[in-house]
């Protein structure tokens, strides 16, 4: 007896498997932003680890993880030009 696949070809089953994988890049785009910030030997505070695993925005945390590369400070991460002009809060 064949199994019966119909479940992975719905579009339902593939919404949820985009979903997952667009929220494992998230994770990992954040993850990485840190890694560069500690790389750096630059300190990061809970708030600002907090910020950058929260965000759901790939595009800022690609903004994020270029700034990162030249921060002096983690909070360096939140000022700036566009946006993200706001400052960390």
């Amino acid at each position: 007896m064949a199994p019966v696949n119909y479940f992975f070809k719905n579009p339902v089953a593939e919404k949820v498997r985009d979903e997952g994988r667009e929220e494992g890049r998230e994770e990992e785009r954040a993850a990485m932003v840190l890694r560069i910030l500690e790389w750096r030997g630059i300190a990061v505070s809970e708030a600002v680890r907090e910020r950058v695993t929260g965000c759901a925005d790939l595009e800022l945390l690609e903004t994020w993880a270029q700034r990162a590369v030249h921060a002096s400070t983690a909070e360096d991460l939140f000022v700036g030009s566009g946006p993200v002009g706001e400052a960390l809060t």
